[in-house]
């Protein structure tokens, strides 16, 4: 079954969803994955709520966010079990994420029972193994384990992890505060209206064919450079079901010039002026994003986030005119549009597009505003500005403050996007998502990555402002990086104004020094005597051996090499097509690191490895660090 079938589903639920909030307040199992099911109902509020996280980051401000579990517990029970999970009167818990889960037993205690309302093992509350945790509402992509299937409780509720020991976690839940509000608590044996939601989100969610919805306004265009077209314009209230636009290949490259722009009601500030390479998930000039809401499919870029508003909306894509040759484009748009207005309940949708180089010593704000409404949606690239510290700049933790309550603290730039284990084996280290959240894209050499996250369930409400940030580093903000992000939100109006884009701060920026790591995935391989030894490549006193270099991700041109690490004297160097050539000319300490020249080469083919042989002096040579300068 795809995301919308017709627009008569569309409007049913949508109804329905409005009939049930009309009434008195009811949460339970139904009530909930049916807000994890309607996506037609995400621009409305939730009333009465308010959102908080229990994690494992680090209190001190350092970046000990699970590595030895000093902070992930809440408190220790009398047999040093831990206790992961409190909180007291009515909720629901909406998200639990984990890169590190174990075999040990969950014990839930609701409603201040004095025994476990219900036990699972750790791991299965993932692997799909135990009802009604099944995937893809919970599961594992990317490095990191996550469930998504709420678990209400009408009065309180502790989390007891039976084991001497946890590491990285996050727990996301809702307080519901008014007093009319009724709450059921979880049960793992669900009604079968319960059930039947829950099997709908798993075939929708697992079909992985999203761009779907009809369509009553479609254009064939021809887009010139310097030009603007009109998609759509509708002078009456209506809602925006869905978008596509084709061919999704015409868009790629790395100047990113093309915007779409929205605009409701006749606004002064667009809704959405962003690149479209930025709103549909591309990543560095080429298609990634392919999730529920967002991204390409079968050459289509679609976004099928509803988009109610009062009067009128118009959809435009603005082709910026540049200094170097364009070519018109063919580009064939279909829009799903009904006739049902903005609700009161309702926000309108914007798109918050953002890029900069944040200064030293202070986070990245995705979005600062005052206003009301509920924040849905990030997407982020991450583009390292230094080349000796590779993506460690996605040690830094997200920060959510909603009416000036600090709300949500991370443990890791991944770990906000569900993922985990950056430059790991099966980690954060490549294209991959899950249909809320994925890795846009991950290079070591290139020092990038990004991902994306979409909140429904557990999107965030504000009531007066919004302040949402992630640090860049681990400690302190204390690594060199660009961002570009788009913070997606529902509200009556714009929270927030930034800097349309230009031809200047779209344009993708490729580095001219790329980097490889002795110690961190497997783009070197060895040879001859040479080893990986803690760590570092090490070939032992008077042996040779040598090292080939994987350059898939590079592009092709001539480069300078250069070594980080300790050579002593006699120690040589071949590049393969070059001269042997002496590392050293005087005899160095044995702890003195420092670095050399390789000399230059070509690369005219990235399918094959560069060589480099070497030979060692009288001591051991080590290194732990290869770097390429591109020439001009």
């Amino acid at each position: 079954m795809r995301f919308y079938q017709t627009i008569a589903k569309l409007i049913f639920v949508s109804s329905l969803f409005c009939i049930h909030q009309s009434k008195a307040q009811v949460i339970d199992m139904t009530s909930e994955l049916n807000r994890l099911y309607n996506v037609s109902a995400l621009p409305a509020a939730i009333p009465n709520s308010t959102v908080d996280q229990i994690s494992s980051y680090d209190r001190k401000g350092g970046n000990n966010d699970g590595f030895e579990g000093t902070y992930s517990f809440v408190r220790k029970t009398e047999n040093n079990d831990l206790v992961i999970f409190e909180a007291a009167g009515k909720g629901v818990i909406e998200r639990i994420w984990t890169p590190t889960p174990t075999d040990d037993t969950l014990d839930f205690y609701f409603d201040g029972a004095k025994t476990p309302s219900y036990s699972i093992k750790f791991n299965d509350l993932y692997n799909g193994k135990v009802y009604p945790f099944v995937n893809p509402v919970a599961g594992k992509k990317v490095g990191g384990w996550y469930s998504y299937l709420p678990i209400p409780y009408a009065d309180g509720c502790t989390v007891i992890l039976r084991a001497k020991k946890m590491l990285f976690y996050q727990v996301q839940y809702r307080t519901y505060t008014a007093p009319g509000v009724s709450v059921k608590t979880f049960s793992p044996k669900l009604s079968p209206e319960a059930a039947a939601i829950l099997d709908k989100v798993k075939t929708d969610w697992s079909s992985e064919k999203y761009a779907s919805g009809e369509q009553t306004v479609a254009k064939a265009i021809t887009l010139n450079p310097g030009s603007t077209a009109v998609l759509a314009e509708i002078k009456t209230g209506g809602r925006i079901n869905s978008i596509k636009l084709g061919s999704a290949k015409a868009f790629e490259g790395l100047g990113n010039n093309i915007d779409l722009k929205i605009t409701w009601d006749g606004e002064a500030t667009p809704a959405v002026l962003t690149p479209v390479e930025d709103f549909f998930g591309y990543a560095f000039g080429s298609v990634s994003m392919r999730s529920f809401l967002l991204g390409v499919e079968d050459d289509l870029a679609y976004c099928n986030i509803p988009m109610p508003f009062q009067k009128s909306a118009k959809i435009e894509l603005v082709y910026r005119k540049t200094a170097t040759a364009q070519k018109p484009l063919k580009i064939t748009s279909s829009i799903n549009v009904v006739e049902t207005p903005k609700a009161e309940n309702e926000g309108k949708f914007y798109a918050f597009w953002k890029r900069e180089i944040p200064p030293l010593g202070k986070p990245y704000v995705f979005i600062e505003g005052e206003g009301s409404g509920s924040y849905i949606g990030t997407l982020l690239w991450s583009q390292a500005r230094t080349y000796e510290y590779f993506t460690e700049f996605f040690e830094g933790d997200d920060s959510t403050v909603l009416d000036n309550k600090h709300v949500i603290h991370g443990t890791g730039s991944e770990d906000y996007f569900n993922g985990g284990w950056y430059a790991q084996p099966n980690g954060w280290v490549e294209r991959k998502g899950a249909p809320l959240h994925g890795c846009l894209d991950y290079s070591l050499p290139l020092s990038r990555t990004g991902g994306y996250r979409f909140y429904i369930l557990d999107k965030l409400p504000f009531q007066q402002k919004i302040y949402h940030s992630i640090e860049h580093g681990p400690e302190k903000n204390n690594r060199v990086v660009e961002y570009t992000s788009v913070a997606m939100y529902y509200a009556n109006q714009p929270i927030a104004k930034g800097k349309a884009p230009d031809n200047k701060s779209s344009k993708i920026f490729i580095p001219d020094t790329v980097s490889f790591y002795t110690r961190l995935m497997d783009h070197i391989s060895y040879s001859g005597d040479a080893k990986l030894q803690h760590g570092n490549f090490e070939l032992g006193a008077n042996k040779a051996g040598g090292i080939n270099i994987n350059v898939s991700e590079l592009t092709p041109g001539k480069y300078t090499m250069y070594l980080y690490g300790q050579f002593t004297l006699g120690a040589y160097s071949k590049l393969e097509g070059s001269a042997q050539k002496k590392l050293i000319n005087k005899d160095i300490k044995d702890d003195e690191e420092k670095t050399y020249n390789l000399g230059s080469f070509e690369i005219t083919d990235v399918s094959k490895p560069v060589k480099v042989d070497f030979e060692a002096g009288s001591r051991t040579m080590k290194f732990n660090r290869i770097f390429f300068v591109k020439q001009k």
